[in-house]
């Protein structure tokens, strides 16, 4: 069985309040992108979930999100994964705001779901995909949603219409803990106006999504991450019609009409910048032109 575990950004990251249990409430449009990871499940004799991968500083136990993923349907489906081998061709930079080990889990949750529970409903996969983690829903679905909640509530949306995306993560972490710490609901001077953006996605308007687009993390983000604003500033005045952190970051998109421009960008950023790419909104149709 094989997969791909496509990134997602963030057009919109909006932090409602601080919840009772400790996590915040959220509402985020989030969008997945053509860049992918490859994973890959093979049954084999043996005991426990294994995983493997050529990428060293990936975990194989179950602090890797795919394993986890497995073992919590195995759990909340009563199958028997004792021998299941996972296998990832990791391409989604790590630690990057764009739900790389969360996609990676929700695809081994889409295979799993094909060979051993057919019958099951999108909305019953979901509710296991958030026992695995809050990004992962939404990445089971795929496309472009509105994200509630700790992101498990979930609204199917046009998304994107096509155009070039620009990546590029500086070589540095941002802990998400730490931006969350970071947050006073009631001091955020800015918030995204998401009616707004769901209206400019219904049109299919890139110049006017593009005028939506905000992430509230930035706001608190300390100096100390500079790099991030400057990636920003470099973008924009490379001709993207914007740019924004996605997630608790630190990668970094623009927008671009044609990729011609997206390339010329990416070309001065990869001078300095190790993790740069050029990809393009995912969606099904998309999928079915592959």
């Amino acid at each position: 069985m094989e997969e791909r575990a496509y990134a997602k950004l963030n057009l919109t990251l909006d932090i409602l309040r601080k919840r009772e249990d400790g996590f915040h409430d959220l509402r985020m449009v989030m969008q997945n992108v053509a860049l992918c990871d490859d994973i890959s499940l093979e049954e084999k004799s043996g005991e426990g979930i294994s995983l493997h991968t050529k990428a060293a500083y990936l975990p194989t136990d179950s602090s890797n999100i795919a394993v986890k993923a497995a073992e919590v349907f195995a759990r909340e489906t009563g199958v028997n994964l004792s021998g299941l081998d996972i296998s990832i061709a990791k391409r989604l930079p790590v630690c990057a705001g764009m739900a790389g080990g969360s996609s990676d889990g929700a695809a081994v949750l889409r295979m799993l779901r094909r060979r051993y529970r057919p019958d099951m409903g999108r909305e019953e996969l979901e509710r296991i995909a958030a026992l695995v983690g809050s990004d992962v829903p939404f990445c089971v679905r795929g496309g472009a949603a509105l994200a509630e909640g700790k992101g498990e509530r979930l609204r199917d949306l046009p998304g994107l219409p096509d155009c070039a995306i620009l990546l590029c993560k500086p070589d540095f972490p941002i802990s998400t803990p730490e931006l969350f710490g970071l947050v006073r609901v009631k001091k955020l001077k800015f918030h995204p106006d998401t009616a707004g953006m769901l209206s400019a996605l219904e049109r299919g308007d890139l110049q006017e999504i593009c005028r939506y687009v905000y992430n509230v993390f930035e706001d608190v983000l300390p100096r100390k991450y500079q790099r991030v604003w400057e990636i920003k500033r470099q973008m924009l005045e490379l001709d993207a019609f914007t740019a924004a952190m996605t997630g608790s970051g630190p990668t970094v998109f623009g927008i671009f009409a044609e990729e011609e421009a997206a390339q010329r960008a990416a070309q001065v950023l990869a001078r300095e910048y190790r993790q740069v790419y050029v990809t393009r909104p995912w969606n099904e149709k998309l999928a079915k032109a592959e």
